[in-house]
């Protein structure tokens, strides 16, 4: 006999203005789910599993994310600060971010592989050993991001701005970068340009 407990299984389902910060989201699988105008802020989501869901205009700041699933999730105007997306179960990670505030979040040694970035705030956001081979950061702005031993390669930086990276630490091997934002790589240098 097992001692494992099934959890609930929710699928094809809308929660719309819901605060999960007084009464907590039920552990469970979520798939194919909308979480529309939902307030997760201080929750614990951990050990919960999203499965091609989407969250729009929700608030999940500092939310606990330990061993929870994100899978081909979608964030569009959410507010995402000081998430910890290193404690995420790594299996299947996939995300995409659109409008989102993401500051002080960490993906320290997330494989963030193809993984779009549109119009996001990611000032103070940890990348440190991620892998953002062929990420897009389209119109974000970077500003106190930290790239240290990340794989930046075929990244796109081009539209976006503030960000500081250090060639010599991060492998951005045929990386794209702006004309105007190339200062962002010689920072370490100590140089002005003009």
């Amino acid at each position: 006999m097992s001692n494992t407990i099934e959890l609930p299984f929710i699928e094809d389902m809308t929660f719309e203005a819901i605060d999960y910060s007084e009464k907590a989201l039920p552990k469970g699988d979520y798939e194919h789910c909308q979480f529309i105008h939902c307030n997760f802020s201080n929750s614990d989501l951990s050990k919960i599993s999203f499965s091609e869901c989407e969250f729009i205009s929700c608030d999940l700041s500092l939310a606990a994310l330990i061993n929870t699933s994100f899978k081909e999730i979608s964030f569009k105007k959410c507010k995402l600060l000081g998430l910890h997306f290193d404690k995420c179960n790594a299996f299947m990670f996939s995300v995409r971010f659109e409008n989102c505030s993401l500051a002080l979040s960490s993906f320290y040694k997330c494989s963030l592989i193809k993984t779009s970035f549109k119009a996001c705030e990611l000032n103070d956001v940890d990348f440190t050993e991620s892998d953002l081979t062929q990420a897009t950061f389209d119109h974000c702005d970077l500003e106190g991001a930290t790239f240290e031993r990340s794989l930046l390669e075929k990244a796109d930086f081009r539209s976006s701005d503030h960000y500081s990276i250090n060639p010599e630490a991060n492998r951005i091997s045929k990386a794209k970068f702006s004309l105007v934002g190339i200062a962002g790589l010689l920072d370490r240098y100590d140089i002005e340009v003009e």
